[in-house]
């Protein structure tokens, strides 16, 4: 879809039941949807991950969205696939899948079903994987608890280090990164870790 012929509020009443944005989401759906590299600070319970849900929801293609943490991760799925009358809408791809059940969710992104898919980045160095996502539409990357990129983070973890090289590989897609707090100096990392610096940032 044309991102001009998207109307984001009835897309946000559809989906969300909102009939407003809250502070800079709508700003920041915008700049994912006209695919823009994307830096958001918001705080907790500030609606961060419907700044990735829409455009994912609205967007030709599968979202990836990187997230260290698993139960956040489920929830989250749930949350979506409550949204859906097609429960493939979201999935989790991580070690704790059974071999039929990776089967399902690698047809279900091959088929556009699947809107969003949540991975922890251990899971995108998997060389399986990589050849799989390079073989389907992708409308852009989102990356969760984004200071954990930075070694000048609270939160560093070595493998969000390696997310950059792994995308390269993968599809050239907008990123949107985000995270709840950031000091100057771990903000200006993320941004340069992720797309030299080159990011559109709220």
């Amino acid at each position: 879809m044309n991102p001009i012929e998207i109307d984001l509020h009835k897309e946000l009443k559809k989906y969300f039941g909102f009939n407003q944005f809250k502070g800079l989401q709508e700003q920041v759906v915008n700049s994912i949807i006209y695919g823009n590299n994307t830096f958001v600070i918001m705080p907790t319970g500030g609606g961060k991950s419907l700044c990735y849900q829409l455009p994912a929801l609205v967007l030709e293609g599968t979202a990836i969205v990187v997230s260290p943490l698993i139960a956040l991760m489920k929830n989250q799925v749930d949350a979506i696939r409550s949204l859906s009358s097609e429960n493939g809408i979201a999935h989790v791809l991580n070690s704790s899948l059974t071999k039929s059940e990776v089967n399902k969710v690698k047809s279900d992104i091959t088929n556009g079903v699947t809107k969003l898919l949540y991975v922890a980045p251990e899971s995108l160095t998997k060389g399986e994987y990589i050849q799989f996502l390079q073989g389907v539409k992708l409308s852009f990357v989102a990356i969760d608890e984004a200071h954990c990129i930075s070694e000048w983070g609270h939160d560093f973890r070595p493998e969000y280090r390696r997310i950059k090289h792994i995308l390269a590989e993968i599809s050239q897609v907008p990123i949107i990164a985000l995270t709840a707090t950031a000091t100057p100096k771990v903000q200006q990392d993320i941004q340069k870790k992720l797309a030299d610096g080159r990011c559109f940032c709220f």
